[in-house]
């Protein structure tokens, strides 16, 4: 890009302000975990001037990783703004974690950016790129968002940089790999007894000055002779990557014929190539050393920012409704137009209580003006929540780590922190109350790894309702439910590491301690063949006692049909008044279980004769022989145990088909069906039974190397394997 090293940085202690939304950036970095996104935010934030010493993240002292559970676990957990400016430009900063459990902040980082910095590792991605960063990329690609590269651990890689960009190219440019390319070449110091040389400066390939940064500050020169042949080839291809997507047809044409075209041309069209999302820069950047106030390359990088990822006017903002889902025009970037904001994450705060994380869209946002909060619900989650409600904002501020800085108002394009909104989940619009209105929401992956979890004691019983609702409310990749059928509490989640945050948060934020139960699945019983049962309640202690008889017979019917009760009483054996009794007596039973105390289906249960004694039966003694009728009619017959089955659609790296499908045959699981599913992806359709799959969110990210997400939705009940139904029944006969 062009040379603004002299731009004028924020300045530490003070919130980054913006004046009108094209004085606006807001970038989301994404990258998997360990490639140094945290640590570049960190260098950003220092050459920037929004901090005076740059943090670590294994001394937990970053601006970004400010939770406990970050610092113990040394790795981001949830997403974080970092506000800086440069250049008169206030650039947002959105740290995502890059652990695939925390997908969801990831998400919610991607819906309040405009554009993005996919940052790969020179040491770890070796050859390659993480698949999962790979998949973002191509979300990203899908909605057109503009996109660069940044390369970190220089001085740790196993791989060179000029091979690293051409992975990237490979990768990310697919067909066409020239609309990946670095802007800048490295410039190596001397080479150390190891034989690492590191990386001392940047070359740049368009201006062809030298950017030195061995001093701790970044000095512009020019480049020595030796230098220029070096850059000469990737230059040239640069140029033409750049013409390639300029507006200007004829500038090819005269570069063809030999012209020299302007670099201030070149500079301009590339960010406008940049901003379009239709040309990828690839960049480097390493932190700064010990005492130094700029890191390598990350005052191109802010150039870059600044100059070329565009600003929330130039993107277009998600379509919204009415709360009813009824049709509204289009909305703009305009601070004049009418709110419309944002949700992007909720947290609880020690002091402040409930914090939203706000991206105003359009219209402005002022402290202690009423708005109206709009949701989609939660009750996919396990809330019965829908939000159409007023509320009353509090104060506004900017977040930097732990700190709160306070501002005045929130312009269309600009992301705060706003206080107070005891009802707004994550996800909801914030309208005008006079004129309500609904964004569509973004997609969130289902989490589908069971936690069935009992409170610790009866104090944390009393707290745990209101402390998993909290939290199912903040984190919307989680879903809380209550089985009526095994009467487990079960928090759904993404995998291991979102389930230890979940009980982590809970302990700490919540005071609630929970303990980690054996997940169940609802089974269900029937019988395997006809049956007669003959239930006998007769008592008789002085005074008014209890007397009924009842014959009854059991048959199976098809799955699905459930309970069915006929009455083929002759001669009124039993009298009329009692047969809803029996009937009562049966169906309570049955809902009891018959062999291992599960629901018993799929039966017809006639009956068919009884006795009744004119003082002594009553209501309550028929329901009781009713019951006793139906147990008996169970010791006789087989009971065959159900178990849920579930349909299954696997998406997967075609690499991964194989061990895919051997791995789900292994489960008791019989595939259905494959198909293409886009470039290199597969999707395998499966009917698996739901004992075998209540690790399958973490086993098949295992398998296919973190390519595979899969679906489930109930299919039906079959009968259990005979082998596996014995075991159950053994284990429920001894409590184990």
């Amino acid at each position: 890009m062009g040379d603004k090293a002299n731009a004028h940085p924020g300045a530490a202690g003070r919130a980054a302000t913006a004046d009108r939304p094209a004085s606006v950036r807001n970038v989301v970095l994404v990258g998997h975990s360990g490639s140094g996104k945290t640590t570049l935010v960190e260098a950003l934030a220092l050459t920037a001037g929004a901090v005076n010493r740059a943090g670590r993240v294994e001394d937990g002292q970053t601006v970004s990783d400010y939770d406990e559970i970050e610092h113990r676990q040394q790795r981001s957990v949830q997403l974080s703004l970092v506000p800086v400016e440069w250049g008169g430009i206030k650039i947002n900063l959105l740290d995502t974690p890059g652990y695939a459990d925390f997908v969801g902040e990831l998400r919610a980082g991607l819906r309040a950016a405009d554009a993005a910095l996919f940052v790969v590792s020179a040491a770890q991605d070796a050859g390659s790129v993480a698949a999962t960063t790979r998949m973002v990329w191509d979300e990203c690609a899908a909605v057109g968002m503009p996109r660069a590269i940044v390369v970190t651990h220089l001085d740790t890689a196993r791989t060179g940089y000029d091979e690293m960009t051409r992975v990237c190219g490979r990768i990310f440019g697919g067909d066409d790999p020239d609309a990946v390319l670095p802007l800048y070449l490295p410039l190596y110091g001397p080479q150390a007894p190891d034989g690492h040389a590191p990386v001392t400066g940047l070359i740049g390939l368009l201006t062809q000055r030298l950017f030195d940064y061995a001093s701790g500050v970044r000095k512009d020169g020019a480049p020595g002779d030796e230098h220029l042949p070096l850059i000469e080839e990737a230059r040239n291809r640069l140029i033409e990557g750049i013409i390639a997507e300029s507006e200007d047809e004829s500038l090819m044409d005269r570069y063809l014929d030999g012209d020299e075209i302007d670099v201030k041309t070149l500079v301009e069209d590339l960010e406008r190539a940049v901003a379009r999302g239709t040309f990828h820069p690839v960049l480097a950047a390493a932190p700064a050393a010990e005492g130094a106030t700029q890191g390598l390359g990350t005052v191109e990088l802010l150039e870059l920012i600044t100059g070329g990822f565009p600003t929330p006017p130039e993107r277009e903002t998600p379509r919204v409704t009415t709360p009813q889902g009824g049709s509204r025009p289009a909305v703009v970037c305009d601070p004049r137009g009418p709110l419309v904001a944002e949700v992007i994450k909720t947290a609880s705060d020690p002091y402040v209580g409930r914090v939203s994380l706000v991206r105003v869209f359009s219209g402005t946002l002022r402290p202690d003006e009423t708005v109206h909060v709009s949701g989609h619900g939660l009750q996919d989650r396990g809330q019965d929540n829908h939000h159409d409600i007023d509320e009353r904002i509090g104060a506004l501020s900017s977040p930097f780590g732990k700190q709160q800085r306070t501002m005045t108002q929130v312009i269309a394009g600009d992301i705060a922190c706003v206080a107070k909104l005891t009802r707004a989940e994550t996800g909801d619009t914030l309208s005008g109350r006079d004129d309500p209105l609904l964004m569509e929401p973004w997609v969130m992956p289902d989490p589908l790894l069971p936690l069935a979890i009992e409170a610790h004691s009866k104090a944390d019983e009393d707290k745990l309702s209101q402390g998993l609702s909290r939290l199912v409310a903040e984190d919307p990749t989680m879903r809380l439910e209550q089985n009526p059928d095994t009467r487990q509490l079960v928090l759904w989640c993404l995998g291991e590491a979102h389930k230890d945050v979940a009980l982590e948060r809970l302990r700490s934020r919540y005071g609630v301690q929970v303990d980690a139960v054996p997940y169940k699945v609802s089974l269900r019983e029937t019988f395997g063949a006809k049956s007669a049962g003959r239930g006998r309640h007769v008592k008789q202690s002085g005074g008014h006692g209890q007397f009924a008889i009842c014959e009854i017979e059991v048959s199976p019917l098809p799955p699905g049909t459930g309970i069915e009760f006929v009455d083929k009483v002759v001669g009124g054996s039993v009298p009329r008044q009692f047969i809803p009794s029996v009937e009562k007596g049966v169906r309570a039973q049955a809902a009891r279980g018959v062999a291992a105390g599960h629901p018993l289906v799929d039966v017809r249960i006639t009956l068919l004769d009884g006795k009744a004694h004119s003082v002594d039966s009553s209501d309550a003694a028929f329901q009781t022989a009713g019951a006793l009728a139906l147990r008996e009619a169970a010791l006789d017959a087989r009971i065959d145990l159900l178990e849920p089955v579930a349909e299954l659609q696997v998406l997967v790296s075609d690499d991964y088909v194989g061990p895919v499908m051997s791995d789900l045959s292994g489960r008791r699981g019989r595939v259905v069906g494959t198909e293409q599913a886009g470039p290199g992806r597969t999707l395998v359709r499966a009917e698996v039974p739901e004992i075998e799959i209540g690790r399958y969110a973490v086993d098949l990210r295992s398998i296919s190397h973190g390519t595979g997400r899969f679906s489930r939705t109930y299919a039906r009940h079959e009968p259990m394997p005979p082998q596996l139904a014995d075991k159950i029944r053994e284990q429920a006969e001894t409590g184990t």
